[in-house]
């Protein structure tokens, strides 16, 4: 069989059945073709979700993964809000709370580590439905807790949850976004954590005169418990880990239709086709090999060091002001200006991150975070200014911080990227727990506020030097 000119249509091959004659893939001729009877017809699953505009399924998507964002941002920060209450009526110090605050984080950063291989292996909605489960329902049961050491194991069954759910969303949501505008797209839906923090506040400050410390916790035990009825009927699996694991053609058909809003039944085949593929089958021992344990440690080091440094001020800046002879209502209100902006700079960031080299954008962010923080202890007389500058460094702080997860999303291939993605956030909360018992360290140095800030900038310059040294090895490997 001779074809009189070559099938183009980007993105598509064509196999006349029982000829074994193959029309490949080229830069259109401008023809229109018809399909054939007999012609079977293969896609790439990566350039249906490149070339289609946002849909409404994948508008869907995003905000279904916002809001498991929001009720895990809720149900991390909620035991901050509660801590006054269960002080009055459990007669406790406020150091007895210590291990209740510190339990999620040990949580938050062993779900992360367990959960990326698991998603790897099973499939992402499988077990991000399952986190959400699970860490509403420890939510909901830590409502019922009648003493400490209760409460902090039941937080840090709460925290696997929570740890597992984060990574799981940022690897769905950037496996369906379209890679040009994937970045704007997770650290919008990132947006929602801090959103949900907030709201932990606000809800609490309503139910807590009203109906006690533990109808917070019912909130935040029911409100992911209804949610995971939602998942479970409209979130999809992801099309590129369904072609990864070389699932039946007629699932992946389903959910890209939905996509494109198109009849893919002429599809008989979908592939995939990424930069870089391994034969290595654990997903963690990809993520450790040759092409990519140097960009996985330099993940890691950033985000790491970020995470020492937001850990550090939100736990310890209140009373580095109170030391300063600042009120302490003032000192929670300054302190609350740092993450105030961090939506505003997860945006932009992911904006630009589109536009331009992604570890040049995030390398400035936190090098402006270094040189504010500089300036924060240079601006100590000067309470407007202080104010201005501390507000700058966390817009530019938490703009850096929380784009990480989309660089880490587009840097790892379809079959280790839950795993990537959850590592550098385990990893991390690490970084996270160190920041939250750094001032205990520094206490007995009795360092002025200047002076601390200007430590702060050090891990701030190793974040931006780790990615800056990452994006130049990966430029001069190619």
């Amino acid at each position: 069989m001779n074809l009189p000119y070559t099938l183009n249509c980007t993105g598509y091959s064509f196999f006349p059945s029982g000829h074994g004659i193959r029309a490949g893939i080229g830069s259109g001729s401008g023809r229109h073709y018809n399909f054939l009877p007999g012609l079977s017809m293969q896609k790439d699953v990566v350039a249906v979700i490149n070339e289609q505009p946002f849909s409404w399924y994948q508008w869907l998507i995003l905000v279904l993964c916002f809001l498991i964002v929001v009720v895990d941002g809720f149900d991390t920060a909620v035991m901050g809000y509660l801590v006054p209450a269960l002080i009055q009526e459990w007669s406790v110090k406020r150091s007895d709370l210590g291990p209740i605050l510190s339990a999620a984080l040990f949580g938050l950063a062993a779900g992360a580590l367990f959960a990326g291989p698991l998603a790897d292996r099973f499939g992402r909605k499988t077990v991000l439905l399952l986190s959400v489960l699970f860490f509403g329902g420890w939510s909901l049961v830590t409502a019922f807790a009648y003493d400490l050491q209760t409460m902090v194991i039941l937080r840090f069954l709460t925290g696997l949850g929570l740890g597992a759910a984060m990574p799981n969303a940022i690897t769905l949501m950037s496996e369906f976004a379209p890679e040009r505008r994937r970045s704007f797209i997770v650290n919008t839906m990132f947006c929602g954590f801090p959103l949900g923090a907030s709201l932990g506040g606000f809800v609490s400050s309503w139910l807590i005169p009203q109906f006690g410390w533990r109808s917070v916790l019912l909130a935040g035990g029911l409100t992911p418990l209804i949610l995971s009825l939602f998942l479970a009927a409209a979130l999809p699996e992801s099309a590129r880990y369904l072609v990864a694991m070389n699932k039946p053609t007629a699932k992946i058909r389903r959910v890209l239709s939905r996509i494109t809003r198109q009849n893919l039944d002429q599809v008989t085949r979908f592939t995939m086709s990424e930069e870089r593929t391994d034969s290595v089958k654990s997903p963690f021992t990809l993520v450790l090999s040759r092409s990519y344990w140097v960009g996985t440690l330099m993940l890691w080091l950033t985000y790491f060091m970020g995470l020492l440094i937001f850990y550090f001020l939100m736990s310890w800046l209140p009373t580095l002001l109170k030391d300063i002879r600042m009120p302490l209502s003032q000192a929670a209100l300054l302190t609350a200006l740092f993450p105030l902006g961090g939506g505003a700079g997860t945006i932009v960031s992911g904006w630009l991150m589109d536009r331009w080299n992604p570890h040049k954008i995030i390398a400035v962010g936190y090098t402006l975070t270094a040189v504010f923080f500089y300036a924060v202890g240079q601006g100590t007389a000067d309470l407007a200014l202080f104010s201005v500058l501390l507000f700058l460094a966390g817009t530019t702080m938490t703009g850096a911080q929380t784009s990480m997860a989309s660089l880490a999303a587009g840097f790892y291939p379809t079959t280790a990227r839950a795993t990537g993605v959850a590592w550098m956030l385990g990893v991390g909360r690490v970084g996270g727990i160190c920041g939250a018992f750094a001032g205990a360290f520094l206490a007995p140095y009795q360092l002025a506020l200047a002076q601390t800030f200007t430590l702060l900038a050090v891990p701030a310059f190793i974040a931006a030097a780790a990615l800056l040294g990452k994006h130049s090895l990966e430029a001069a490997g190619r």
